[in-house]
């Protein structure tokens, strides 16, 4: 009854947040851009709830058992890809004054690419939100609401339907603030299961250095097997890259950051929402070493699936009663600050970029939003039950490798617009964009049956250099004007 009552009062906050923020109307300025009016260290904040994502809550301190800290590589490169994003795409939106990012490439390529880029952004967002909303919702049937018989489906309509709620009116202008929250609820619930832990462990400052140094799993670098997909480099350069597909070409993201007065303090937002990363996961990691070590203290059986080892100390009362409500609040606040995003920016992606409402009156393109959000919001529970019925490996891990085949034509399209000036046959550019995830995939098969090599994150590297090697080979100079 506490974790319900818990979870009342939470929703309870996100919607007076959201009726604050939406009193003076629901304009589709507001919703698309908070009309330019954000402030820059709000949005940093928050943008780092959105990015954690339930996922990252339960299944990084997970990783621990199977791939010691060597995450940690992935996130140093995530910094260096925060520095592309700040100076090479945050410079070129705000020049173009988009709403949606993928105008870009209509500008630069064509009508064809332009509808490509925000397919594969709304196909990619939709999968990836579907699967991130699907760990939370399964953890809450799971270990909340199973003893009162809720079905699963039933828990997936009612989450989804409370983030149309408190985003329907005025979208990110609300979720500006409402992120902001909810990264709160997220850092504070991280800090105290670990502060539970170290009780648990009876250990002091001193003797959490030693216990996480002595761990078998302590292991950050890799640079001898270069086989594993724990190699340095290959972790490092995946990391650049998955920032700046799943940062800097992803709608969702790059909207909060349009919604910045300028792109002076845009840029100081990125520094220091991409800086804040480093600590947030260590803690992750280091979470996972003490809970492992716990378990060994007690003698516990870990459970087979890393992704369940956090929910199985919070849900079976190993660490207390508030451990259990500081988790519902971790996982709630960090699956909601991204899902509420991710919905925003499909509306948008769908109404600027598909539907043109641009071009409609203020009344009409209002109207037709409003249609497309509550449309979206539908079929995002659908795929969440879809992800329940398919699910069968590490969440985090699976929605990594469908960035890999999903945004990597988006990488390829940019690349080429950004550092060629060759013109391409627009109209063949979807065939490309859907032959270079299928070429990768039958290229993963093929490698791994003849050498044993598994492709992992470095997947997205070679979609986005196929792609772009598919549009050089249709490309021609672009013609100048001869001098008069």
């Amino acid at each position: 009854m506490m974790i319900l009552v818990t979870i009342i009062c939470y929703f309870a906050a996100l919607l007076l947040i959201a009726r604050i923020t939406g009193h003076k109307g629901g304009s589709n300025a507001a919703f698309f851009k908070g009309e330019n009016k954000s402030l820059w260290y709000v949005v940093s904040f928050g943008m780092i709830g959105a990015s954690i994502s339930g996922v990252t809550f339960v299944s990084v301190p997970g990783m621990i058992r199977g791939m010691d800290m060597t995450y940690m590589q992935t996130v140093f490169g995530f910094f260096f890809g925060y520095m592309v994003v700040a100076h090479v795409l945050l410079p070129l939106y705000y020049r173009l004054n988009l709403t949606s990012i993928y105008g870009y490439l209509g500008t630069r390529i064509g009508t064809h690419a332009y509808r490509t880029g925000s397919f594969f952004f709304l196909l990619s967002r939709m999968l990836g939100t579907a699967a991130k909303l699907y760990l939370v919702c399964l953890i809450l049937h799971t270990y909340v609401f199973q003893e009162m018989h809720i079905p699963f489906w039933l828990i997936a309509v009612g989450s989804v339907a409370l983030v149309w709620i408190y985003t329907h009116k005025s979208g990110i202008k609300t979720i500006v603030w409402t992120d902001t929250l909810q990264t709160f609820c997220l850092i504070a619930a991280l800090i105290f299961i670990i502060y539970f832990t170290v009780q648990k462990l009876g250990l002091d400052f001193s003797g959490i250095i030693r216990t996480i140094q002595g761990s078998e799993h302590s292991r950050i670098f890799v640079f001898d097997d270069w086989i594993s997909r724990q190699n340095f480099f290959k972790q490092f350069f995946s990391g650049i890259f998955i920032v700046i597909v799943m940062t800097g070409l992803d709608q969702d993201m790059m909207q909060k950051n349009l919604s910045c007065r300028n792109l002076r303090e845009a840029k100081k937002n990125m520094y220091c929402y991409g800086f804040s990363f480093i600590p947030l996961n260590l803690l992750f990691l280091c979470l996972g070493i003490l809970l492992i070590a716990l378990a060994g203290q007690m003698q516990l059986e870990l459970p087979a699936m890393n992704d369940d080892i956090l929910p199985m100390f919070a849900a079976q009362g190993y660490l207390g009663k508030p451990v259990l409500i500081l988790f519902t609040i971790g996982i709630i606040a960090a699956a909601f600050s991204n899902s509420d995003s991710a919905l925003t920016a499909m509306t948008t992606s769908v109404c600027v970029d598909l539907l043109n409402t641009g071009k409609d009156s203020e009344e009409v393109a209002c109207r037709k939003r409003k249609k497309v959000h509550f449309s979206l919001s539908v079929l995002l529970a659908l795929f969440i039950c879809l992800v329940e019925m398919l699910n069968n490996k590490s969440v985090i891990d699976a929605i990594y490798i469908i960035a890999s085949y999903t945004y990597g034509p988006l990488l390829g399209m940019f690349a080429f617009g950004l550092f060629t000036r060759r013109q391409t046959n627009d109209r063949r550019v979807p065939l490309t964009a859907v032959a270079s995830p299928l070429l990768c995939y039958v290229l993963d098969w093929w490698i791994f049956k003849e050498t044993g090599y598994k492709f992992g994150y470095e997947l997205l590297m070679l979609n986005g250099t196929l792609t772009f090697a598919g549009l050089m080979l249709m490309s021609k100079k672009e013609k100048t004007p001869k001098a008069p």
